[in-house]
């Protein structure tokens, strides 16, 4: 138990972090560019610190497809992922009241920015294939201590050159559909966003493999 909640906290103080770092930045800017920096920036130190102090007690996985590639390879159990993926999608969801209390906003809201069109879910694709591969390559190398500042560098990278600004995270997708605010995405586009993410997880899987087949 110890471990999903684990996954439950820092899953919810990620989202916490997107989502109050979206808000702040508006508060702060009306520069989009201005915004999205600001929203990156908080976002990659507060995924490198939540991945830093809860890899030791329960992997930090926070994401779904991350927890699901490890079912995939065996590194988990069938159970554990159906524990993970249902306290890393209460703790999304946890994270983004968190945020909207913070900010006086309604507890939960519904999100209205419509996030919609193929050009989103490529970036979707890349972002999450790049997310696997990262973590599974550093894994098969044995450089667990470099996953904190790995990960959350490629999540920096691709907030800009994706055109999703990388979601990259079925969790923290559904999380973000209960802000009405910067970081939020609208009930609609879910589950498409999820689709690209998955499909992601696979053809990130796919190239692990390519790239580490002799190991």
């Amino acid at each position: 138990m110890k471990k999903v909640f684990a996954e439950f906290l820092g899953t919810a103080l990620l989202v916490a972090v997107v989502v109050g770092s979206g808000i702040m930045a508006t508060n702060l800017s009306q520069d989009i560019g201005v915004q999205l920096l600001i929203n990156t920036i908080s976002t990659v130190f507060g995924l490198m610190v939540l991945i830093q102090i809860l890899a030791p007690i329960s992997g930090a996985n926070f994401n779904p497809v991350v927890t699901l590639i490890d079912l995939i390879q065996k590194r988990t159990t069938l159970v554990v992922f159906i524990q993970y993926v249902v306290a890393q999608i209460a703790g999304a969801i946890s994270g983004a009241a968190l945020a909207n209390a913070m900010f006086s906003q309604p507890l939960l809201e519904t999100a209205t920015k419509v996030r919609s069109g193929g050009n989103l879910y490529i970036g979707e694709i890349v972002a999450t294939a790049g997310l696997i591969l990262i973590i599974n390559v550093l894994i098969t190398q044995e450089k667990l201590t470099m996953i904190p500042v790995i990960v959350a560098s490629w999540i920096g990278s691709a907030y800009f050159f994706t055109s999703s600004t990388s979601f990259a995270n079925p969790a923290v997708t559904i999380g973000r559909a209960f802000t009405d605010s910067f970081a939020g995405i609208a009930p609609g586009s879910v589950t498409k966003f999820i689709a690209a993410q998955i499909l992601g997880a696979f053809i990130g899987l796919g190239l692990t493999k390519v790239l580490t087949h002799d190991k």
